[in-house]
């Protein structure tokens, strides 16, 4: 596509927005695959959501950065918010999973609040979607979690297609059953048009919405 100079970063409003970054000449699967590395004067670790103990390289867990970009007031008016997002050393806790290499690049796996877990797996949407993304026909795909007695959570995909395309439950389960864990396969399917992913003002489709939705629609509980 001749697109060079394109460069892939991450962060929040919070860290002033970027923490991480690719370069120009970095090699093109690290600018295509990860977010980059932690910019100067910034530090990053991966911690247990549940444990705050900061992990191995490659091991996914909730990214957090520290540094001059951090904000330094706080959320206006909000110090229970504040506290929550910041830890007494300095950390923001970004409520994002993801992994660092060894090389100090970073990759993205979804939000904390998205992950599903099924069975005591757990379940990021953002590698069931990609998958999905694979297949012939498919324009829009959401992720979620949907409640089931057995398993805690089962696999939702949320579905929109390309004009004339047909996709069943079962032409989607046998795409995915070589490609993804068994566990990860979508258990139920919902088929909508394009324009039918409620979405937030900034145009992110809002998981929340759709999870309470798929409740009434399989009738779960």
């Amino acid at each position: 596509m001749n697109l060079h100079e394109i460069i892939i970063c991450y962060g929040m409003t919070e860290t002033s927005p970027v923490s991480f970054t690719t370069f120009t000449d970095d090699a093109l699967q690290d600018r295509c695959t990860t977010v980059g590395r932690i910019i100067p004067h910034m530090e990053a670790k991966v911690i247990c959501p549940e444990t705050g103990v900061t992990l191995p390289v490659n091991t996914s867990g909730e990214l957090c950065t520290r540094g001059y970009a951090v904000m330094e007031g706080g959320y206006w008016k909000s110090k229970a918010q504040t506290d929550e997002a910041i830890d007494a050393e300095g950390w923001m806790h970004s409520g994002d999973t993801g992994t660092i290499d060894e090389r100090g690049f970073c990759r993205i796996n979804g939000r904390i609040k998205d992950m599903v877990v099924r069975g005591g797996e757990k379940i990021h949407p953002v590698e069931v979607e990609n998958c999905l993304f694979q297949m012939d026909g498919i324009h829009t795909v959401s992720v979620i979690g949907v409640p089931d007695k057995r398993f805690g959570e089962q696999v939702c995909a949320w579905v929109s297609t390309k004009n004339g395309y047909q996709i069943s439950l079962e032409d989607i389960q046998r795409f995915c059953q070589d490609k993804i864990a068994h566990y990860k396969v979508p258990r139920y399917l919902v088929i909508v048009d394009q324009g039918d992913f409620p979405k937030t003002t900034s145009g992110k489709i809002q998981k929340n919405v759709l999870r309470e939705r798929s409740k009434t629609m399989l009738r779960l509980t």
